[in-house]
């Protein structure tokens, strides 16, 4: 296996701190030469790690003051009830999505097994980005069975919340019946979209939803960029 670089260790080592709040959101980081002491390391090193940390929207440099904490990680509540709108707000910012692509084909084994339906039924699937306050935390791709919603690709297409395209496709409510939490390790793609290293952990969620009637309407996968959200399991909620 190769040896993790040390400029990423030294970034991963300041993100942990700052996602347990020893750097709260404003606040300034320990100046190059104290950081450079502190992991035994040259400045160049330290300002590496703190590049990759910029770029990936945890600290910002202002010029002639120094390193600053950008944001603290977004609490994500995971419940009965998933609504990823609601849970931004909820944290006090502000949530936006960008669609990735809406397609409709046929169900693939898992899908199929997931939503009750036959292999190569029709499905809808959504894929894009969950952002809070422009920073974005997540990757998702939902499936959905066409023939309860067959309206749906088109809803999706004007708006973005999974909740009011199904609420406009005659499903008023639905719940979480499944939630499966694992660590996986962001792809190359991912990287890119969630300004992360390719390699670095990544909180994946896998859940299915179900209506009041108990059919499966939902079968999400949800990438989240592990050092900018703090899931919160809430059963009841």
């Amino acid at each position: 296996m190769a040896r993790t670089p040390v400029w990423k260790s030294i970034a991963a080592t300041i993100g942990d701190e700052i996602a347990k709040g020893h750097y709260g959101p404003g606040d300034k980081l320990p100046t190059e030469a104290a950081l450079s002491a502190r992991f035994g390391v040259n400045r160049h090193t330290v300002r590496h790690a703190l590049s990759d940390m910029a770029e990936r929207g945890l600290v910002r440099a202002r010029r002639g003051a120094g390193v600053f904490v950008e944001a603290e990680p977004t609490d994500y509540p995971i419940g009965r009830r998933v609504r990823f709108h609601q849970n931004i707000r909820a944290s006090g910012r502000l949530p936006q999505k960008a669609v990735l692509r809406i397609e409709e084909r046929g169900a693939d084994l898992s899908e199929a097994a997931a939503l009750e339906i036959a292999q190569g039924a029709p499905v809808i699937v959504y894929e894009g980005l969950s952002f809070s306050e422009g920073t974005p935390i997540a990757h998702f791709i939902s499936v959905f069975p066409k023939a309860p919603v067959p309206g749906l690709a088109a809803t999706l297409g004007e708006v973005t919340s999974v909740t009011e395209a199904l609420v406009r496709n005659g499903i008023d409510d639905y719940v979480r019946a499944e939630t499966r939490i694992s660590v996986d390790h962001a792809s190359a793609t991912q990287a890119i979209h969630l300004r992360i290293g390719s390699g670095d952990a990544v909180l994946k969620s896998v859940g299915i939803n179900r209506t009041e009637g108990g059919l499966p309407i939902e079968y999400g996968t949800t990438w989240f960029a592990g050092d900018k959200v703090t899931l919160t399991v809430a059963p009841d909620s």
